[in-house]
């Protein structure tokens, strides 16, 4: 089990949101190069960045923030990225970067072919981010809640080729109230490809739902408020899933 650390950028800065809601922002630091050398010295195998305003403006708005990250990193772990990605140049310019995974989210609903077609050009390196709502999925910051059925539209992009999903509960994310183990494992098991959990990660009885339900397809979770506030031990946590899926 992949215990992820997420860095969301803000105007250049380490924040978190309630429910995607960017009025509803603390920020951490000041210093994203500084937040992603801590997270390695504390263990962590892959980062998860949000460039937020370039969810909301539809492209790249924290580039030298992410490109700080990426030079202290550099080929340790593989960092992914989501955020306002809606061309093919954007993922172009960010795999050039460093970037290994690139997150493609509203622009999959909106625009399947572009997803298609990211999948073509970039194989291995497109995940899709899926953000629910009792099992029916959100766009735009979370904003804009849709008609299409998760499990329906993963499949999907799974034939598209995607290299994983990314499940967000958005009614849960940021809110430290549990990991939606059950709506998870549901999609996993409908795919062949990883799913990776996020959104209410809280504690270490989360680590332990999540590693018992491993091997339905749940290859890692992303954490966010959790690790920032103190109430997870991150390393703490990756060792406790190691020893679990040893």
């Amino acid at each position: 089990m992949l215990l992820i650390p997420a860095i969301d950028l803000k105007d250049g800065q380490c924040v978190r949101l309630k429910q995607g809601d960017m009025a509803q922002a603390t920020t951490f630091g000041d210093d994203p190069a500084a937040m992603a050398t801590q997270w390695l010295e504390a263990g962590a195998r892959r980062l998860h960045l949000v460039d937020l305003n370039g969810a909301f403006a539809g492209k790249p708005q924290n580039l030298s923030a992410i490109k700080s990250i990426l030079k202290v990193v550099g080929n340790d772990i593989p960092v992914q990225l989501g955020g306002g990605i809606r061309d093919l140049d954007t993922i172009e310019q960010y795999i050039d970067a460093g970037i290994r995974y690139v997150i493609i989210g509203t622009a999959a609903v909106k625009n399947p072919g572009f997803l298609q077609d990211a999948c073509s050009a970039f194989g291995g390196h497109i995940i899709v981010g899926l953000d629910a709502k009792d099992g029916k999925v959100a766009t735009d910051g979370w904003s804009k809640l849709t008609g299409h059925e998760v499990v329906t539209l993963a499949k999907r992009f799974e034939d598209y080729g995607v290299e994983s999903v990314i499940y967000t509960d958005i009614g849960r994310d940021g809110m430290l109230s549990g990991i939606n183990i059950e709506a998870t494992v549901k999609l996993a098991q409908a795919l062949s490809i990883p799913v990776i959990a996020s959104g209410g990660l809280s504690n270490m009885a989360d680590i332990d739902a999540l590693c018992a339900v491993e091997d339905e397809g749940v290859e890692g979770v992303i954490c966010g408020r959790a690790i920032y506030s103190g109430d997870l031990n991150f390393t703490v946590a990756q060792d406790r899933a190691d020893e679990l899926n040893g």
